[in-house]
């Protein structure tokens, strides 16, 4: 081996550079997708799929473990009103929280809300909660079309904050006094 291989084999290579971040806004990841929603690239149909097959698995697998919990109930022989009071309880929480985790998709909640008011009744209700999430990921990634709105708005704002600059304002020649 010649003195040139050997000193080719012995320098280390110069670590890659990191590639610089593209300037302007990043878009917000949403659970489960991250950042595909952007150009629908990376798997994104895939995850979409999914997520609404295991959203809807999860939900028939709930409503089943439901039904046997209102079984032992019927076992247990405790009255026909409580056993009516289970069912609708049930009913009217998962239609709340159906309609609140649908409303989240589209909306930023408010900091005064009562969303943690509600914690309580969308966890009684969770069968709703994953129906709705079932139904919008067929549609889109659930609160894409929120993020995407977002994103653009703050792309276009960037454009034209970057657009109204003239120049480095370090080469500006300095005022005249009067």
């Amino acid at each position: 081996m010649s003195d040139d291989d050997q000193r080719d084999q012995s320098q280390p290579a110069p670590p890659a550079a990191p590639a610089a971040p593209a300037p302007g806004p990043e878009p917000e990841p949403i659970k489960f997708f991250g950042t595909t929603w952007v150009e629908h690239d990376g798997g994104y149909a895939l995850r979409r799929v999914g997520m609404a097959v295991g959203s809807l698995v999860t939900a028939v697998a709930a409503a089943f473990l439901l039904r046997m919990a209102y079984e032992g109930l019927e076992i247990g022989d405790v009255g026909p009103f409580l056993s009516i009071s289970v069912v609708i309880l049930f009913a009217i929480a998962s239609s709340i929280a159906f309609a609140k985790t649908w409303e989240s998709f589209g909306s930023r909640p408010r900091p005064s809300s009562d969303e943690a008011a509600l914690k309580g009744l969308k966890a009684i209700g969770f069968i709703g909660s994953l129906i709705a999430y079932f139904l919008r990921c067929l549609v889109e990634a659930p609160g894409e079309k929120l993020r995407r709105t977002e994103y653009e708005r703050a792309k276009v704002e960037f454009a034209r904050r970057r657009s109204s600059r003239t120049g480095n304002p370090a080469a500006r020649r300095p005022k005249r006094k009067r």
